[in-house]
């Protein structure tokens, strides 16, 4: 089965409510790591709901779902690439690297090391990587639900990981968001937004991990 048409039969019926709700998270809690004319990357972009709706300088998209460039902006790069091979970017070009739902999708812990040390490479000094996926210890009876889920991960071994890339993480929220919005209806947008400020009900919804890392060597 293809990347186009898994991901076809999953959200062909919520991208529109995934798009709203990816609008307000830019907005109202990615934005503050982004500056107006930094170059951002949105790796394993899918349906382009972060990159499309992030404000930077210069976007680019990553990744092998066939959508990806239809669903882009026009101020968006894409790159039909695989994430675990040398990146068609230069070394220090990138401010702000977002792997939002991709490390669950590949198919080894080689491939991630590959990756993270991608990442590692495209960033400038002093600038930052952030991760947000399921974490393994909290949402272990629904992750294999999917069938392109492969590796599994708990913010424990992911900061490992990325600390061994070379990367220093500086902020690790193991429970964040709620697991998936994959056959949900969306929630009110003043939900969204009000989640998002009570940081103390995270730890009762979230599933997902996210974790913020520095380049800073």
């Amino acid at each position: 089965m293809s990347i186009e048409t898994t991901y076809a039969h999953r959200f062909d019926r919520t991208e529109s409510d995934r798009r709203m709700v990816w609008k307000v998270l830019t907005r109202h809690f990615f934005q503050r790591w982004v500056g107006p004319e930094d170059a951002v990357l949105d790796l394993g972009a899918g349906f382009c709901e972060f990159i499309n709706n992030i404000s930077a300088g210069r976007k680019y998209a990553m990744g092998l779902n066939p959508v990806t460039q239809s669903k882009a902006g026009p101020d968006v790069a894409v790159y039909s690439h695989d994430a675990s091979v040398l990146w068609p970017l230069p070394a220090g070009s990138v401010d702000l690297v977002f792997a939002c739902y991709i490390f669950e999708h590949l198919e080894s812990k080689k491939a991630l090391t590959s990756c993270l040390a991608e990442i590692h490479r495209v960033l400038r000094l002093g600038r930052i990587f952030i991760a947000l996926g399921p974490n393994i210890r909290y949402c272990h009876d629904v992750y294999w639900d999917f069938i392109d889920h492969y590796l599994p991960l708990s913010d424990k071994s992911l900061v490992e990981a990325v600390e061994v890339a070379g990367l220093r993480v500086d902020e690790v929220i193991p429970r964040f968001l709620p697991f998936t919005m994959s056959g949900k209806r969306l929630p009110p947008l003043f939900l969204v937004r009000l989640y998002l400020k009570l940081r103390f009900v995270w730890p009762v919804f979230g599933k997902q991990m996210l974790i913020v890392a520095c380049n800073h060597v």
